[in-house]
């Protein structure tokens, strides 16, 4: 039998919720997904899963998921999310680096290897591994513990107050940090949970009139509102974050939901999420900000930061006891990610007159589009292995949708053809949706700075010349 302490502080959340679960396909009980994630637990331990052994499992927002995650917790082990949707070469990169015995993939235990994966001290007290995009477009895993993000949920729950006569509506995928916690967060709070498969507007509109609580990016709010009037009679809060709300945005919020509060949420996986928050109460005066720190936080800014010519910004620094474990299997990258306890975000920012914080840059080339965080090495690296391509640069681009659009420019070889259609369906076929680029720009030169360096920047220039 495992033990309460190898099961980890998250494992029991699901056998004493009181809610449901729904979604594409129907609703489940609670009691029902527990009973199948025992079913799971036991089968992971007839296996011989070890104390902590990280298990790979792919999710599509099904209510089956949240049995699977269970049961790899019930049975002592630690959850790798995996999209079941995901590129080859993503999935590729998963495996290569987890290194797991074990997947599991629409309720079945699959043996990938004998062979068990390497003792990893990191991974005592470990819930998660949540991959997110490295900046040399390696994956990162991000190791996050059991009592740290039960630690988490307390604090949101403060902030947030679900209740049993919540409807939550999630179309954010499980396999991020955001999508997690608010399944975990209603589940905990027995809320009726709706996961949506797959984001479209028809899809989330038809489940609108009963919604009260709504966890979306913004570009999927603005993709909704595109769509005509939202009817929303019973919303109460909606959760965002991952890229600025705006201020047309969050007038046509107030304008068309007005009794809808928003939470505005920053924060990062390596952190435990949600680090800031700009409450409805604050909506009006604090557009523009990311709020205040959420209950446990600190943060700073570090002055003089180089590259920032504002004497009263700097990088955004944040310490927080609800933050990741490390790395997985890369302890000097975890120790580069902090200074003197506080975890350096990359982002550029500056604490305004009436205390909030705002951000106005970014240090890190990470592009957010439409929340999905992408970084250009791995667009590069993707588009270099075509053979007409001899240079390539990506970057993000200020975007009225999406936060950030992903834009390319390429310089062909010698003697080689290809258009940007032909370029993007290359793109289609070894890799996810949301890291195809919305442009590529086939140019004679890729555009450098002083020093003749390729300059990310220049591709903005660019944009604004073709669209100008």
């Amino acid at each position: 039998m495992t033990s309460a302490r190898q099961q980890g502080a998250l494992a029991g959340i699901l056998s004493s919720a009181t809610g449901v679960v729904e979604d594409d396909g129907g609703v489940s009980t609670t009691a029902e997904l527990a009973a199948a994630a025992s079913d799971l637990a036991a089968r992971l331990a007839a296996a011989g899963l070890k104390p902590d052994e990280p298990v790979v499992v792919t999710v599509a927002n099904r209510a089956a998921d949240l049995a699977a995650v269970f049961g790899i917790w019930q049975s002592g082990g630690v959850a790798v999310p995996l999209h079941a949707g995901a590129a080859e070469t993503t999935r590729a990169a998963v495996l290569e680096q987890v290194r797991p015995r074990f997947l599991m993939a629409d309720g079945q235990v699959l043996t990938l290897s004998d062979a068990p994966p390497p003792e990893r001290p990191l991974l005592a007290g470990a819930a998660l591994v949540v991959f997110t995009s490295g900046s040399t477009g390696k994956p990162k895993g991000v190791v996050l513990g059991h009592d740290r993000l039960s630690g988490k949920l307390d604090a949101l729950q403060e902030l947030l107050r679900l209740s049993p006569a919540d409807t939550v509506v999630l179309p954010l995928q499980l396999i991020f940090i955001f999508g997690l916690w608010v399944m975990l967060l209603s589940l905990r709070a027995g809320a009726r949970l709706s996961l949506v498969g797959k984001f479209s507007p028809a899809a989330l509109r038809a489940r609108l009139p009963a919604t009260t609580v709504l966890a979306t990016v913004p570009s999927m709010l603005r993709t909704l509102f595109a769509e005509g009037v939202m009817e929303a009679p019973a919303l109460r809060a909606i959760l965002t974050g991952g890229e600025g709300l705006g201020a047309h945005l969050s007038s046509e919020i107030e304008r068309q939901l007005p009794s809808a509060g928003v939470f505005d949420l920053y924060g990062l996986t390596e952190t435990g999420s949600c680090d800031f928050c700009l409450r409805p109460q604050d909506a009006a005066t604090g557009r523009g900000a990311i709020g205040r720190p959420t209950p446990g936080v600190a943060y700073e800014i570090a002055a003089g930061t180089a590259g920032v010519p504002d004497p009263d910004a700097g990088e955004l620094l944040v310490r927080s006891p609800f933050g990741m474990l490390g790395y997985l299997d890369n302890p000097a990258l975890t120790a580069e990610a902090f200074r003197e306890g506080f975890f350096r975000t990359g982002d550029v920012a500056r604490r305004r007159p009436d205390g909030m914080v705002e951000i106005i840059g970014r240090i890190k080339e990470i592009v957010s589009r439409g929340g999905n965080k992408i970084a250009p090495a791995e667009i590069e690296l993707m588009l270099s292995a075509h053979p007409a391509v001899g240079q390539v640069l990506c970057a993000g681009v200020p975007d009225p949708r999406l936060g950030e659009a992903l834009h390319v420019a390429v310089v062909l070889k010698a003697g080689c053809s290809a258009s940007p259609e032909d370029l993007r369906a290359w793109c289609k076929e070894r890799t996810e949706r949301f890291k195809v680029p919305d442009a590529v720009h086939v140019v004679e030169a890729l555009p450098t700075g002083p020093t003749g360096k390729a300059l990310r920047a220049g591709i903005r220039d660019l944009v604004r010349g073709t669209s100008g």
